[in-house]
């Protein structure tokens, strides 16, 4: 199953222009468990040192809805955001190495549930910085555009 899995991944990963220009990489070695980090550059701050709440959360949908991508593709399907609620807890600063960690928790046949974590690194100290609920639609990759790259 690992080999018809990773193809998908590796797909997503060659078009996810948001990730790509963020510098965010996304590791999934299980169906429903996902891993993405970046680091905070210059790009990402919204006062001196300080990142801003929005790249925070935009990672942060990435890493609830990756999970969730992760094992809507065994039933042929891709995902989209119905909502998610986001808690911070610390600050993040420039060049914080963040590490978030999505898991599905329910799937349904049109919905899945995920829960993630980031946590950040910096200067050797690992803290949670924020966690988060989404829910995410599942919908046919057929009816989409992307559909020929998925079924090669």
């Amino acid at each position: 199953i690992l080999t018809m899995f990773n193809n998908p991944i590796e797909i997503y990963k060659s078009i996810n222009r948001f990730a790509q220009d963020n510098g965010m990489t996304l590791d999934v070695k299980t169906p429903g468990e996902s891993t993405y980090n970046m680091t905070v550059l210059d790009k990402h701050l919204s006062s001196p040192n300080v990142c801003h709440g929005g790249v925070v959360a935009g990672f942060m949908d990435s890493v609830l809805g990756s999970a969730a991508l992760s094992i809507s593709f065994s039933s042929g399907a891709l995902v989209s955001t119905v909502e998610f609620k986001i808690n911070y807890f610390l600050p993040v600063f420039l060049s914080d190495e963040l590490e978030g960690i999505g898991k599905v928790d329910f799937e349904g046949k049109k919905l899945i549930s995920s829960t993630g974590e980031i946590f950040r690194t910096s200067n050797g100290k690992r803290e949670l910085i924020a966690k988060a609920i989404g829910t995410f639609n599942k919908y046919p990759i057929e009816k989409t555009q992307f559909a020929e790259l998925f079924n090669n």
